[in-house]
């Protein structure tokens, strides 16, 4: 039970409310700040820690005005993590930090970050959060506000006090139905592209039957190529990033092209391939060593240059417009429909978990859903 003086409340909702003064008007009136749990205990030691952040903040004040809280926080975060990750995933954190959380939130006390105030600043996002003033997707504002907790939660080995670590905070993401081909789709494009051999409509069939990544198919070498085997080593990945302005020197370049590894332990796999993929491989093979796309060691086709070819294909066979990433969903799909064993399939594609597998990769057909009805029909026939 709440002590007298603890400045500890139960609300009518069940929640429980600490109150604390934040600062004073100039006429000395208090104005108060206030922490939000769910039990007594939970709520003493959030108002022991505003109280603790309360305290630091006075000690560090001085005459000239003080470093944003945040913006330091995120410094000294970065520092730490960068060694820690893949360059990719350090240009699309500081890519964030710098487009949406820095202009906003960059300047804020920790002490006033709680968490009605990421409510509202996520809702903002998913406003007008944008560079032109339009609302960002769910995904980037769900991506932006992890970053956001990855840095609160680095303030507990630091012995930083705060408000909030936005565990609760939450940015609802509608499940976006994923285009895949139609198996006369599939047929279309598979044909045409047996009249057209060349590379990069090779490489378009190679994902198409095995479900790489484009990414991975453009790291990928002829080494990593068994035909005694018939199997691929996807174990590399290509992507174009960022150049943070303190990397530049003389180039006046922004990107630059990097292979580094697959985005998990689990991307990095042996996919048997089709039989009939080993004749259009070796039709087109130059080389038995360098790049599959190039045949050469320094010299590559990147994944925008592969995804532009693939928009210039479909629309050649007369083919709705789609993403490459299509090309993997349709794999995964027909892989289902034609009675594939679920973790055959996970492992193939490289998933950590089954669940992925079947939530977001596997799209049943119309055709398919059909079929499945019309076995409903034994219980409607009416025997003589």
């Amino acid at each position: 039970m709440p002590k007298r003086g603890e400045n500890i409340y139960k609300r009518k909702d069940g929640r429980w409310e600490g109150r604390f003064i934040k600062d004073r008007t100039h006429t000395g009136k208090a104005v108060y700040g206030y922490v939000y749990a769910h039990s007594y205990k939970e709520i003493r030691l959030k108002l022991q820690n505003a109280l603790k952040m309360q305290d630091s903040m006075k000690k560090n004040k001085t005459g000239a005005e003080k470093e944003p809280r945040f913006s330091a926080l995120a410094e000294e975060w970065f520092c730490h993590i960068r060694p820690l990750i893949k360059e990719s995933t350090y240009i699309k954190y500081r890519n964030l930090w710098n487009s949406y959380v820095s202009p906003k939130l960059g300047k804020m006390c920790l002490l006033d970050l709680s968490h009605a105030r990421l409510e509202s600043y996520c809702k903002d996002l998913l406003v007008s959060g944008g560079n032109k003033g339009n609302g960002l997707s769910a995904k980037t504002v769900s991506d932006t506000l992890s970053l956001i907790r990855n840095m609160l939660r680095f303030c507990d080995s630091r012995d930083i006090p705060i408000l909030c670590d936005a565990r609760n905070v939450t940015v609802k993401q509608d499940a976006k139905e994923m285009r895949i081909f139609s198996p006369k789709e599939q047929q279309i494009l598979c044909s045409h592209i047996r009249s057209n051999l060349c590379i990069q409509n090779v490489g378009i069939l190679l994902c198409l039957f095995t479900g790489i990544r484009v990414g991975e198919l453009c790291a990928l070498k002829w080494e990593d190529i068994s035909f005694a085997e018939q199997t691929l080593y996807v174990h590399q990945t290509m992507q174009r990033i960022q150049i943070e302005d303190t990397d530049r020197e003389e180039s006046t370049a922004k990107t630059k092209i990097i292979v580094t590894s697959p985005k998990s332990k689990c991307s990095i796999r042996r996919i048997p391939f089709p039989e009939e993929l080993s004749f259009f491989m070796r039709s087109i093979q130059k080389s038995s060593s360098g790049y599959f796309l190039t045949g050469s060691e320094t010299r590559w086709i990147e994944p925008r240059t592969m995804q532009n070819h693939f928009k210039r294909l479909l629309k050649c066979c007369e083919i709705e417009d789609a993403n490459y990433h299509v090309l993997r969903h349709t794999f995964a799909t027909r892989c289902m429909e034609m009675g594939f064993d679920v973790k055959s399939l996970s492992e193939i594609l490289g998933h950590a978990s089954v669940s992925i597998t079947m939530n977001r990769y596997v799209h049943p057909s119309m055709e398919l859903k059909r079929e499945n009805m019309q076995r409903l029909s034994g219980f409607l026939t009416v025997e003589s």
